[in-house]
């Protein structure tokens, strides 16, 4: 349950408001979620977070698809339902198949098994997988 009020589009601020029909435009649909509604409270942080979104699923060397797989996988991670559960379903409005998002959870799912491993075990990165190795060279003993 939420834990602010979710505001109706007659409740909202003249600031908000415009936000929201940005919201509106951008998806070209009349559909405002509960995320943006529970945000509507503070514009400010509305506005910011709603720009910051634009900005990072906005078409890129990334297709939508795999950008919302991508959004899915690390609420997979954090947990956040609501998260998941809204960016599957955009994923799936943008082509993911039931067999893409099968994959996706068995991904997310070793992923998290294998760093967990990694973790306890204490495992030190590769040289080999370093940006910028370090040269060997003579030791000094």
């Amino acid at each position: 349950m939420a834990t602010v009020k979710l505001l109706a589009d007659d409740e909202l601020s003249p600031e908000a408001r415009v936000i929201f029909d940005d919201i509106r435009r951008t998806r070209q649909s009349d559909f405002v979620n509960n995320f943006w509604r529970a945000l509507a409270h503070d514009p400010k942080t509305l506005g910011r977070t709603w720009d910051s979104l634009k900005q990072v699923m906005a078409p890129g060397a990334l297709e939508p698809k795999v950008k919302e797989m991508l959004y899915v996988a690390v609420s997979i991670a954090h947990g956040c339902s609501y998260c998941i559960h809204s960016h599957t379903a955009s994923a799936r409005a943008k082509g993911m198949t039931d067999q893409e998002y099968a994959e996706l959870i068995a991904i997310v799912g070793m992923a998290a098994e294998t760093n967990r491993l990694v973790t306890a075990l204490g495992v030190a990165v590769d040289d080999a997988f370093l940006v910028d190795p370090p040269k060997s060279g003579p030791q000094d003993f």
